[in-house]
């Protein structure tokens, strides 16, 4: 196991994304596929793996990364997060010893529902995956923990939680207690300064609508989302991904800014202030992704 000094792992800003693409852990010929078609690969102990093969999945991960740490089988660990099984389950434990034979870092928590449950992984860069009512309520606290690198949100295993039946409208929309727990997982992430991860998109063939939900996603301030199919990858990222004139209006109104030399100023007849700026900054920093 890994030690329990927290010193031991500086916890840095995630940057992984915009399209983090998930790939069950028990086929381990799809893990270079799933790295080389998306900017991070999610290999998945928890809900893409049945219980009788979860110990085949850790096996294959540690063939994948090499036992005594020698290679990574082609997976860059900058670029590859484990999503372990809940705290408190035998396969949590049991995914724990497996990692820690790994050059692995970045664990996404299943089902994460309070603070506490995050020491048990101080050694690791986490995001929590906040996807029971618990976990909704209590994920400003959970952002709070230092290992704490981000924030998801689960829809479906949220309304399970719930014992509702579906976590989308017929029309496709989000129901409202779905889009408020969307909403509270991302302030709960930015208010600790930790970055947000918007839910996967279930209808795989539907590409118009995850390009409308990516850019909501990137419009409200998520940092990244997270994919289910490699063909879900480009639409992300083309979400993700600033246009060249808005790149450019971006350029121009900074320019603009740093000539004014004052806090408000107008341009092009539109009063610009401190969170306009912020937004075009957030534009150039997408674009140099």
């Amino acid at each position: 196991m890994p030690s329990t000094d927290s010193s031991t792992t500086a916890v840095l800003p995630f940057t992984m994304g915009p399209a983090l693409l998930f790939c069950p852990a028990d086929r381990p010929e799809r893990f270079g596929k799933a790295s080389e078609r998306s900017d991070a690969v999610i290999l998945d102990l928890e809900d893409a793996v049945a219980p009788a093969d979860k110990k085949g999945a850790r096996e294959a991960i540690l063939e994948q990364a090499g036992s005594a740490g020698q290679g990574t089988g082609g997976l860059e660990p900058s670029r590859t997060i484990v999503r372990v099984n809940p705290v408190g389950t035998q396969e949590f434990e049991l995914d724990l010893e497996a990692l820690a034979r790994t050059p692995y870092r970045t664990v996404m928590l299943a089902k994460a529902e309070s603070a506490e449950q995050l020491r048990s992984l101080e050694d690791y860069q986490v995001i929590a995956l906040c996807e029971t009512a618990a976990g909704i309520v209590n994920a400003a606290s959970i952002a709070a923990e230092p290992n704490v690198v981000g924030l998801m949100w689960g829809a479906e295993d949220l309304l399970a939680s719930l014992g509702g039946l579906s976590s989308r409208n017929d029309d496709g929309g989000y129901r409202a207690v779905a889009l408020h727990s969307r909403s509270a997982v991302l302030l709960a992430a930015k208010a600790a300064g930790k970055e947000a991860i918007d839910s996967v998109y279930v209808n795989i063939p539907d590409l118009e609508g995850l390009s409308a939900e990516s850019r909501d996603a990137v419009s409200s301030g998520f940092g990244a989302k997270a994919c289910i199919h490699p063909n879900q990858v480009a639409v992300v990222r083309e979400a993700y991904a600033p246009t060249d004139e808005a790149v450019a209006q971006a350029t121009e109104l900074l320019e603009a800014a740093a000539a004014a030399g004052t806090g408000v100023f107008q341009f092009k007849g539109k009063m610009i202030d401190g969170p306009i700026l912020k937004h075009a900054e957030a534009t150039l920093r997408r674009a140099r992704h």
